[in-house]
């Protein structure tokens, strides 16, 4: 059997996957950068929005020179209507065109915003699918993807309150203190400077509040996380009467949530009421200036009206500008956690020229191979062996051996300390991973079903396969006269994690799944360990017919699934000690010899697992 892959498209993706993984992990915990880099991805759309806001605030502080020329030319009216008419009418087009220019800025960003959406998601969770399980066997499932959620959701916020909140209100600000240098100078001077000691005073207090902000967004994925790991084992809790339990430790998680929520709130309640005290005496200070130039002469009364509504639109656009910046803030900081956490560099990345695996004859090799866990002994202690093509080697030994570790190396869940590990004389570390996934299939203990239907997890493997190759690998894994009895047949929806099916038809879809892919190497995993011996029975043909012309490891607890096997691998403390055909081992004394005695006398056995 043989696997190549001379897909020119396939490689160029594949190097793009690579470079897009590297470039992703340097945004991490650099929300800004983050952000800016998939608003360039859709630079016309962002244009288009912020020159629209622009305009629109242009046409609104435009709009009170319009109010203060139509009231200057009122005294006159009479005399001269034409003049009333003309302010009247410049005035309703800068109103109209103000509102014009808000629905254009809407109608594009609703699209342009989404999409950004829609690619940061689709980005985090395709970094997400490159870490090694490590990565995963250390967090709760529902943390990540809480994060992966909240960083896009952060993003769409981020780039609504800019667009809403902040900008506006900021460009109204700075065109009011244009528009009132026109009546006085001095008094537009006066408002840059307090303006900017008032922002830098903001931005000071605001940095000092990020720790509180990103502790109220880990408190918030934690809650998540909890929900999803309660929930994923709810059969577990009901079993040991865990209700009661489990809802205090969720409370006491809830509780840790509200109180990280309350400082991040209460702090941003300061700033708001620092800068409520400081526009309020602005804008009274603003308004009395003017009235005393209007007392001098040297303002008119339209003057007097503009810089009052002028002094309104600061005071109000200021506050509006330090809420949107505080509530910016504490987004930054939950988009700042989230990636920080999902963002982290690949541990095993692909080899930088990885070139896919060609398996001509499926030959297993592992050369002076030896690994520990992290943090934990050494599981493999140089070891070496060969399995022919073909062949069928079955792993034995105590808990601890090393089994399921040879299972996991080989599909490179995990790079080995020292050594390699070779398939078809090929080192699977400088293979792509989808070349090496593709040749391996795997029956595991412990099978994983989608909350999809049985069609859909049956081709996981093999996407392209049509209903009819489906429908002949369930013949083969014997098991379509359980399908055929479900309501929806293969449309039947298999439940969360497959808990719709028994365990013996569980087994037997990841053993047509198996066939459907059609891999030239075959690892079982305790396959039949866990069913009645009816089960195993139906079971074990159906594997007889998927190991045929393949190259088959399995784990198996029970001995005599392994007698039709060409040897037995015997390991203890990450070592072989023994090897041999199933007949030769059993006259050898030995751990399988022992094993093999304990279990014709039907007598409890030691978990090999």
């Amino acid at each position: 059997m043989e696997l190549v892959d001379h897909s020119d498209r396939g490689r160029a993706s594949r190097v793009r996957g690579r470079r897009h993984s590297r470039v992703l992990s340097r945004y991490a915990g650099r929300p800004i950068r983050l952000i800016w880099r998939y608003i360039a991805r859709r630079k016309t759309a962002h244009a288009i929005v912020l020159a629209s806001v622009v305009a629109a605030v242009g046409f609104a502080l435009a709009s009170q020179y319009g109010i203060r020329n139509l009231i200057d030319a009122l005294p006159q009216g009479r005399a001269h209507p034409q003049t009333v008419a003309y302010a009247f009418a410049v005035l309703v087009g800068l109103i109209f065109a103000d509102n014009v220019m808000w629905r254009v800025a809407g109608w594009v960003s609703s699209r342009a915003f989404v999409r950004v959406t829609g690619d940061i998601r689709q980005d985090m969770f395709d970094y997400l699918m490159g870490h090694a399980p490590t990565f995963f066997a250390d967090k709760q499932p529902g943390v990540l993807s809480s994060r992966v959620s909240a960083t896009a959701n952060a993003v769409y916020v981020i780039e609504n309150t800019v667009a809403w909140t902040a900008l506006p209100p900021t460009l109204t600000v700075i065109g009011a203190i244009v528009m009132v240098a026109t009546v006085s100078l001095p008094m537009s001077i006066a408002l840059v400077a307090i303006s900017a000691l008032l922002t830098a005073c903001l931005f000071w207090l605001a940095r000092k509040g990020t720790s509180r902000h990103e502790a109220f967004a880990s408190q918030a994925a934690s809650v998540d996380g909890e929900l999803v790991d309660v929930i994923g084992n709810m059969g577990l809790v009901r079993a040991f009467s865990a209700v009661p339990a489990e809802l205090r430790r969720f409370g006491g998680h809830l509780e840790a949530e509200a109180v990280a929520r309350r400082r991040s709130l209460l702090y941003l309640e300061k700033l708001r009421l620092v800068h409520a005290f400081a526009t309020a005496l602005l804008s009274a200070a603003l308004l009395g200036w003017t009235i005393w130039l209007w007392t001098q002469g040297r303002a008119t009364t339209g003057d007097v009206v503009l810089v009052g509504s002028l002094g309104f639109a600061i005071l109000h656009g200021s506050r509006d500008v330090a809420v949107a910046f505080v509530d910016l803030t504490q987004h930054v900081a939950r988009l700042a956690e989230a990636s920080q956490t999902l963002l982290t560099p690949h541990a095993m990345p692909e080899a930088p020229k990885a070139i896919p695996l060609i398996v001509r004859e499926a030959t297993v090799d592992f050369d002076n191979v030896s690994f520990a866990y992290p943090g934990r002994r050494r599981v493999l202690s140089d070891l070496t062996l060969h399995i022919e093509a073909g062949e069928r080697v079955g792993l034995v030994g105590p808990s601890g051996a090393g089994k399921s570790t040879v299972l996991a190396l080989l599909q490179r869940f995990y790079d080995p300390a020292n050594g390699c590990v070779r398939i078809s004389d090929q080192d699977i570390s400088y293979v792509t991973l989808q070349s090496l996934q593709a040749a391996i299939s795997v029956v595991p203990q412990d099978v994983t079903l989608f909350h999809r239907s049985l069609l859909d997890n049956i081709r996981y493997g093999c996407p392209d396969a049509t209903e009819a190759d489906v429908k002949r690998a369930c013949e083969d894994a014997s098991c379509m006269d359980f399908i055929a009895a479900l309501p929806d047949g293969l449309n039947t929806i298999a439940g969360d994690r497959g808990t719709k099916l028994s365990g013996g038809q569980r087994q037997r879809i990841a053993i047509a799944r198996a066939i459907l892919k059609d891999s030239p190497i075959l690892l079982l995993d305790e396959a039949t360990s866990a069913l009645d011996t009816a089960s195993e029975i139906v079971i074990q043909a159906a594997l007889e017919r998927l190991m045929k012309n393949r190259t088959v490891i399995a784990i198996a607890h029970r001995l005599s699934t392994l007698q039709s096997f060409d040897r037995i691998i015997v390991m203890n403390r990450g070592r072989v000690v023994q090897e041999g055909t199933p007949a030769k081992l059993a006259m050898v004394p030995g751990i399988y010899r022992d094993t093999l005695a304990r279990h014709n006398r039907r007598t409890p056995a030691p978990t090999m697992n």
